[in-house]
């Protein structure tokens, strides 16, 4: 095959004709994701398609860090910083305590943990 036949028939993969099989559209149609589910994940990687965050996401795998700590170990502002993890904090990503004038950031529970785990381990496959 030529490259050009490759490409074009890489361009072409839909079927030649229309044909439904209603067994296999009914036997999945209350399994589908709803509209609004969808949605809400769309949101969550939407969320998750910044580097920033990504990056605070990683270091927050690995320890609890004050925004003073994290802005500093990221090299970002600690408005920034702020910004970030607000944005985190919105999709439940990241949940914070305060502890006096402290305020302290860990990712929202083990799911959020091995979501990044997971996402790591697909991209360096």
């Amino acid at each position: 095959m030529m490259p050009n036949d490759q490409n074009n028939e890489t361009e072409n993969l839909i079927c030649d004709v229309v044909c439904v099989h209603p067994d296999v559209v009914s036997s999945y149609s209350n399994q589908v994701l709803s509209l609004d589910r969808a949605t809400q994940l769309a949101e969550l990687f939407k969320t998750l398609g910044d580097p920033t965050r990504i990056r605070i996401m990683d270091a927050l795998a690995k320890s609890e860090f004050c925004v003073c700590d994290l802005a500093e170990l990221l090299d970002l502002s600690q408005s920034a910083t702020s910004h970030q993890l607000r944005v985190l904090r919105n999709s439940n990503l990241v949940k914070y305590r305060r502890d006096g004038k402290m305020v302290y950031y860990s990712l929202q529970d083990n799911h959020v943990q091995e979501l990044y785990r997971q996402g790591l381990e697909h991209i360096d496959e």
